[in-house]
């Protein structure tokens, strides 16, 4: 096991290597960058700037040197915690993302509970109760929640919420405390704001979920050391628990890696719907005006979060599964 951890430790850091490079490349690839865009913006409100003044600003952006030589200064500076800085909001990169990392946490981690708490839950239940009325009602539901996107939920609650109550369910504080310093008062304020978005973030894959659930499930009921642990005498409940749904779990374990960098960048769209302050919208905006650093260092930092969580899903995978095994079987 630790050659396997070791070896795999070595390869996440060629990995992270060679993805800060494709991110570098792929932020540079549109043509212009962020200077051109600010030049068009001044010239169509009416406000010209010559040359000299241009070169001035490319200079003090540092977009009048090689693309090499600012990928090496990018990634030199990462050693030292220095992501660049962001030209659009004129802030260190990382205060940027600092700024919105602990609210998308929050909200993406609420959401991710609840989509396995909820799916898991219900793919047992409807796995363990096949064809009856709460079968066919999930199975229903299920599909609905896979064809309705996020976004359009979002937009269908906020009419409703409005309509209906005369209450806004957009952003995550109230007028009075969107700008006021952080108290009792407004963390009680964001936690009565946070299950619109995480009930709407969590919909999509909670459905998804509940049918792999009870498809695996399904299968594995119908397995022979189900029946033989069965005719021993092996309670139901326990015999559920210690077999059957810890084998059904492997595929939902080995996606993992997927909900690290969702927790982080969640859905932008929905993200931007209902005026949620996450890292998202930040992303979505910086590769609109082609801020290099900042859309280069949160591309760079899910990449990370990806290849750390497959790294945790193998683990996992083998705890709960013990017909895995990372070593050499010995002859």
């Amino acid at each position: 096991m630790l050659d396997y951890v070791t070896r795999r430790f070595a390869y996440m850091l060629l990995m992270i290597a060679a993805m800060s490079l494709v991110a570098f490349i792929i932020i540079q690839l549109p043509p212009g960058d962020y200077l051109t865009m600010y030049v068009r913006q001044l010239e169509a409100s009416g406000e010209i700037l010559d040359e000299s003044e241009i070169e001035s600003l490319r200079r003090q952006y540092g977009l009048d040197q090689p693309q090499h030589v600012r990928y090496l200064k990018w990634v030199g500076g990462m050693f030292r915690g220095d992501f660049g800085r962001s030209v659009q909001w004129s802030k260190s990169v990382i205060s940027l993302v600092g700024e919105r990392l602990l609210l998308t946490i929050v909200i993406s981690l609420g959401a991710t509970l609840f989509t396995y708490v909820v799916a898991i839950s219900v793919g047992i239940y409807s796995a363990t109760h096949q064809y009856s009325l709460f079968d066919y009602s999930v199975t229903i539901v299920g599909f609905v929640g896979l064809a309705t996107p996020n976004f359009l939920l979002a937009l269908v609650l906020m009419i409703v919420f409005n309509n209906a109550f005369g209450i806004s369910i957009g952003g995550l504080f109230s007028p009075e405390y969107s700008t006021a310093p952080w108290s009792l008062g407004k963390v009680w304020d964001m936690i009565k704001h946070l299950p619109v978005p995480i009930i709407v973030l969590g919909t999509a894959g909670t459905a998804g979920v509940i049918r792999v659930m009870r498809g695996m499930l399904l299968d594995e009921l119908r397995k022979q050391y189900v029946i033989t642990a069965r005719t021993k005498g092996l309670s139901e409940p326990r015999l559920l628990f210690r077999y059957p749904v810890r084998l059904a779990l492997n595929p939902i374990v080995s996606t993992v890696g997927w909900v690290l960098p969702a927790i982080v960048s969640g859905d932008t769209i929905t993200a931007l719907v209902l005026s949620l302050p996450t890292v998202g919208p930040l992303l979505f905006r910086a590769l609109l005006t082609e801020d290099m650093y900042l859309a280069g260092t949160i591309v760079m930092f899910l990449c990370f979060l990806t290849i750390i969580g497959m790294f945790v899903s193998d683990m996992i995978l083998a705890a709960i599964d013990p017909r895995i095994r990372f070593e050499k079987a010995q002859t």
